[in-house]
């Protein structure tokens, strides 16, 4: 079954990017980088992740702590970004930036909640 959009920025946007690691994660591990495939495929789908989750807060508190979550991801998957970009390759288009707006969207949300 198809992924059915949810109708939210956020969530959308973060499930596709999620889908966007994985198919470069692929191609890093064909180049034998699977230590940075690794780390990168676990921050880059956990933004979605608890982005996803945090639609069933039981609070708004925990509602902006899965949004934190998924920021703190969303940073690391950034990171991950950059060493490669900095050591190996280039990034897919628009990786980095669909990154870099996640990030934007996660702190709007999370400051105006």
């Amino acid at each position: 079954m198809a992924y059915q959009e949810k109708n939210n920025i956020v969530v959308d946007k973060s499930f596709y990017f999620g889908c966007d690691i994985v198919n470069f994660c692929k191609i890093l591990k064909e180049q034998k980088d699977f230590e940075i495939a690794s780390q990168l495929l676990k921050s880059g789908t956990s933004i979605g992740a608890n982005t996803r989750e945090s639609q069933r807060g039981v609070s708004t508190k925990d509602f902006k702590n899965k949004l934190a979550i998924a920021l703190k991801e969303a940073d690391e998957t950034s990171y991950w970004l950059d060493i490669i970009e900095a050591t190996t390759m280039e990034i897919p288009n628009n990786l980095k930036a669909k990154c870099d707006e996640l990030i934007r969207l996660l702190v709007t949300i999370i400051k105006n909640s």
